[in-house]
């Protein structure tokens, strides 16, 4: 009899082995193979570090015409464990000729970098990444995309917040406007006036509740802060106004990075992308360097790929296939997919109304996949299922 054993059981089927105790941590690095794609290495430096990987008994994935410099440049997909990573680092450190350098860099830095296991907002109140948040979607709107979540009177509000929080929310989102596909945007004083009265009325009756803003305006943003609010959430990752970006470093406020094509007015005609992964983390570089270099704080940074965001529907599917590798940013991860499109599309093109049990399936995916934060509509129904499925996961991490 043979059985492949789940990776994170491997310590306690080790034991039972009757293997030393010393020797689990050795294994461990062992055990599997994690394949790392590093792009756009010079040829010569693509055959020095495949020549390494296989001296180490490791592998390296490189262009066809590598061999013979017939191209200029490659990517590289490395095949290793953790142990043949720590040797081709000592390697690299020691050649100081084509791109090894950066190479050595990137690799290194990815390897020792972790992410945030917590922020605290300018309040003192903690976001505690140990398991999967659910954050609560109120919209102070009259035309979001799905109308159960449309709250316009402080006592709707309030009420929303209060089951909200019994059905154990963590974080609430307050939205003004709506960023449905092909929506206008409203002004600045229409969103203040709908959405500073929410977070008042919230944060006085609710004191120790977590409270998102759902906002790319900076005055928005700061007048919800100085309102109880814990979390600026922008669709814009600081595009659409220029001031946002020094509010949230003045501020000292955890900040949600989202990625998006275009505006919601015209995002979703006709998106394209060669290569959807790389380009959403291409733009998460790009847009946390411009933040750092502003003043913001990068370990207060969660980001979101955006889903539904000038995105097709197979690039929303492969999003969802493909969660982990957004990991290796090493930052906080919200996925928004509640009862979205493509929900609708997959389960044969049905209404927003109808799409919690799909929602439910992605909520699951999400939290087998480790994700930090679910931005969703239905509190209850998605807070059981993430409480199934971290029951499950402690019996994993007891054994780590």
């Amino acid at each position: 009899m043979i059985i492949e054993i789940t990776p994170e059981f491997l310590e306690k089927e080790m034991a039972r082995v009757g293997a030393h105790p010393v020797s689990f941590e050795i294994f461990e690095r062992k055990a599997q193979i994690i394949p790392l794609k590093i792009f756009n290495v010079s040829s010569p430096t693509a055959n020095i570090i495949k020549q390494e990987m296989l001296s180490l008994g490791g592998d390296a994935i490189v262009h066809k015409n590598v061999i013979n410099c017939k191209v200029e440049n490659s990517d590289i997909i490395l095949l290793g464990t953790k142990k043949h990573y720590e040797l081709l680092l000592q390697k690299l450190e020691k050649n100081n000729y084509f791109d090894l350098p950066r190479v050595f860099q990137e690799l290194k830095e990815y390897l020792l970098k972790e992410k945030v296991k917590e922020i605290s907002s300018p309040w003192g109140r903690i976001i505690n990444f140990n398991r999967t948040l659910i954050m609560g979607i109120i919209n102070v709107t009259p035309d979001s995309f799905y109308s159960g979540s449309r709250k316009m009177q402080i006592d709707e509000i309030l009420k929303t917040a209060e089951d909200m929080i019994i059905n154990g929310v963590d974080i609430i989102d307050i939205g003004g406007q709506s960023t449905r596909p092909g929506s206008e945007p409203v002004s600045l004083e229409e969103e203040i006036s709908r959405v500073i009265p929410a977070i008042e009325n919230i944060r006085r009756n609710y004191p120790d509740v977590l409270i998102s803003v759902d906002t790319y305006y900076s005055q928005v943003a700061k007048l919800a802060v100085e309102k109880g609010a814990d979390i600026v959430n922008d669709i814009s990752a600081f595009r659409f106004d220029e001031n946002l970006v020094k509010v949230v470093a003045e501020l000292k406020v955890p900040y949600i990075l989202m990625h998006m094509k275009g505006t919601p007015k015209d995002m979703q005609k006709n998106p394209y992308y060669e290569d959807v992964i790389r380009e959403i983390i291409e733009f998460f570089e790009e847009r946390i360097e411009y933040a750092e270099e502003n003043g913001v704080d990068p370990e207060k940074i969660i980001i979101d790929p955006g889903i539904g965001f000038g995105k097709r529907y197979e690039d929303n599917l492969e999003i969802m296939a493909r969660l982990k590798e957004f990991k290796s940013l090493k930052k906080p991860i919200l996925i928004g997919a509640s009862r979205k499109s493509f929900i609708g599309k997959a389960l044969g093109d049905l209404p927003p109304e109808e799409r919690l049990e799909g929602t439910l399936g992605i909520t699951a995916l999400c939290v087998l996949n480790d994700v930090d934060i679910i931005r969703v509509h239905d509190v209850k129904e998605n807070k059981r299922v993430v409480k199934v499925l971290e029951e499950i996961k402690c019996i994993r991490s007891s054994l780590q």
